[in-house]
């Protein structure tokens, strides 16, 4: 066997292998002479079919898987010891006068080739790391939702603003009878939630659907009607209150606390503030992290240039799904996938630069953590080793858990290298500014 390869230029190949008769010939004639032995051929006795005839019927389909099998070990060996970093998968070269009477056979394979490039973490223009702060109106408003919670109803019979009113839509023509307990800050504008002001239980408050919600899928859940309907819909209902609650808003004292946090965690409304600021900042952590991980990836597909094998790609894509594609699908695919395909090119040589790796070590500490962080939600809060590598080991016995597990490791190691290397700019914002910023 012989195989040699042609660059046409920095990002196509040809792989040619030539196949000779010695490289399967053995291969093949002890196959076949397997089959010889269990062959069940009308007219002879099983084991004593010629070896003519076994050739005659299974030969040629022996020999095509057999080459088959040689060229893929051979192509993959090639390009593992070559190390040649090769996007998609090599595609082989039509052949149509292939004569599979011949002895000698020879195959060639394109190769698109992964470009050379140098990736710069620092650019040019900072990149915004936010921090995302609790202010005194977030956590107050949090203090308040908490009494609410725990506080207490107490029935009324006139509306006043901020209560709780429980009654029931109407439309006799659209079919519609559905009860409810509304929520009026959800109304959009302040000309009909001021209609239920000083109304009281027996009242019926005449509405119309256009323009009562900013969202129709609140509409759709008030009336209980199908999604397709809500959207649109203008017809007049009507809202009977048949039942007018305010709640009392809890004590904040120990009992609260108690339920809240567990047993003299969280003793003042102080600590209570505390704890809701740094509970608060946690989550907004997350958020932060993933918003700059996003930034710096765009920051760094836009400054690291190199080209693709595109024709090759597009070719290679035509092929590689379930259902084959034609040239124009295949190039809209491409389009599509270009991006990711770039970070994913640009991912890898900063993880080969910066020696960053995953290892079952890592993989193990790293569930081990999140289970302990899931038990401590739950009141568990000093687990044993033993519980924790038994829940790791269960874990990590799941094939996609491992994969995911190990997509977030990398995604926290690149993290962390982002914040030493790269151009950043801090910004401390609250969560109301931070939203505002940056989904408008």
């Amino acid at each position: 066997m012989n195989i040699t390869r042609e660059n046409i230029d920095k990002l196509n190949a040809v792989v040619k292998v030539d196949i000779e008769k010695n490289d399967y010939s053995d291969k093949v004639e002890k196959i076949l002479a397997d089959y010889r032995k269990t062959a069940n051929i009308p007219g002879f006795r099983k084991g004593h079919v010629p070896m003519g005839l076994v050739k005659k019927q299974y030969g040629k389909a022996v020999l095509v898987d057999e080459v088959n099998k040689l060229l893929q070990d051979a192509l993959n060996k090639y390009l593992t010891e070559e190390k040649l970093d090769v996007l998609g998968n090599p595609l082989p070269k039509a052949q149509d006068d292939l004569d599979w009477d011949a002895d000698a056979f020879s195959f060639e394979f394109e190769l698109g080739l992964a470009p050379e490039f140098e990736v710069k973490l620092k650019s040019k223009k900072a990149i915004t790391h936010y921090i995302i702060t609790a202010d005194k109106k977030m956590i107050d408003n949090q203090v308040e939702t908490i009494q609410k919670q725990y506080g207490k109803l107490v029935a009324k019979k006139v509306v006043e603003e901020g209560d709780e009113i429980t009654g029931v839509f109407k439309n006799e023509e659209e079919g519609i009878e559905n009860s409810t307990t509304l929520d009026v800050s959800k109304f959009k504008g302040k000309t009909n939630a001021k209609k239920f002001i000083g109304a009281k239980i027996g009242d019926v408050i005449e509405l119309k659907t256009k323009g009562l919600y900013s969202d129709d899928h609140d509409l759709m859940n008030a009336l209980k009607v199908p999604h397709d309907k809500a959207h649109g819909l203008n017809i007049p209902v009507t809202f009977e209150i048949t039942e007018v609650n305010t709640r009392e808003l809890a004590d904040l004292d120990q009992e609260l606390f108690d339920k809240l946090f567990g047993k003299g965690i969280v003793t003042s409304v102080t600590e209570l503030k505390e704890k809701i600021k740094e509970d608060a900042e946690k989550q907004f952590l997350q958020q932060s992290e993933q918003k700059l991980l996003n930034d710096v990836t765009e920051s760094l597909v836009e400054n690291t240039k190199f080209d693709l094998p595109a024709e090759f790609l597009q070719r290679w894509i035509q092929s590689a799904g379930e259902e084959p594609l034609d040239a124009d699908q295949a190039k809209e695919e491409y389009e599509k996938s270009e991006k990711s395909m770039r970070y994913q090119l640009i991912e890898g040589k900063i993880m080969q630069d910066n020696n960053i790796k995953v290892d079952f070590e890592d993989l193990k500490a790293y569930s081990r953590e999140m289970i302990k962080g899931q038990m401590a939600q739950f009141g568990q809060m000093n687990p044993t080793d033993k519980e924790l590598d038994d829940i790791a080991a269960r874990v990590l016995s799941n094939q996609e858990e491992v994969k995911r597990l190990s997509e977030q490791l990398i995604s926290q190691k690149l993290l962390e290298l982002y914040k030493e290397k790269a151009n950043l700019k801090t910004k401390e914002i609250t969560y109301e500014d931070f939203v505002k910023e940056v989904y408008g």
